[in-house]
């Protein structure tokens, strides 16, 4: 099913998602691919301290996104998705202290995460790996920039998005894993390509 999907979002829409839906973004997002933004992020958190931006009930994805001066200000010029496996240590603490209702990359999250999204009744998108050409189109400014000191694709940056995808709901606020439906796909078919793999050695010997 395909879901237009105008930010912020109720809990209540995000539990309707499902596994294998496709959704586009109209809104405001929060992006950032740098480790040290995420410990700076759990940090923050733990010590009851108040993030630069508001991401209560919002959407952070990790997106390598690009921000170039310009004559009419900063733009971001691009975004690609990153592989959030590498962000598995923070993202329990980041969905749930700051209650997050989307987030994803690609890849997906370990079991930590999705219970975390189980609890807390928030969705793990997957974006196209490479596909920065399609969901750069959907890029129409930016709205913040935080933490500066570092490169722009590390900042934690707010950004305005029009028709931005799609993607696919990978992790429903359910527990519902695409990767986990297809790992299990696949290791029912192992016995049988291990089969095939053995008689075709012997018919070649």
């Amino acid at each position: 099913m395909f879901h237009p999907l105008v930010l912020p979002l109720s809990r209540d829409k995000v539990r309707a998602l499902a596994v294998g839906d496709m959704v586009t973004l109209d809104g405001e997002i929060t992006v950032s691919i740098g480790l040290q933004t995420h410990q700076r992020m759990v940090q923050a958190v733990g010590d009851g301290q108040a993030l630069p931006v508001d991401l209560r009930a919002g959407a952070f994805f990790h997106l390598s996104t690009c921000v170039r001066d310009t004559g009419d200000g900063p733009q971001p010029l691009y975004t690609n998705p990153s592989t959030s496996t590498r962000y598995n240590a923070w993202m329990p603490s980041l969905v749930r202290g700051l209650d997050l209702r989307l987030t994803g990359g690609k890849g997906g999250l370990d079991a930590a995460s999705v219970q975390a999204l189980r609890d807390t009744g928030c969705v793990y998108l997957s974006f196209l790996g490479g596909g920065a050409p399609l969901l750069s189109r959907g890029l129409r400014g930016l709205v913040s920039s935080h933490w500066n000191e570092y490169i722009s694709q590390f900042r934690l940056l707010t950004l305005r998005v029009a028709a931005f995808g799609p993607a696919t709901v990978a992790i429903d606020a359910h527990g519902n894993s695409l990767y986990e439906q297809l790992r299990g796909q696949a290791q029912a078919r192992m016995p049988q390509l291990l089969q095939r793999l053995d008689a075709a050695r012997k018919t070649s010997r």
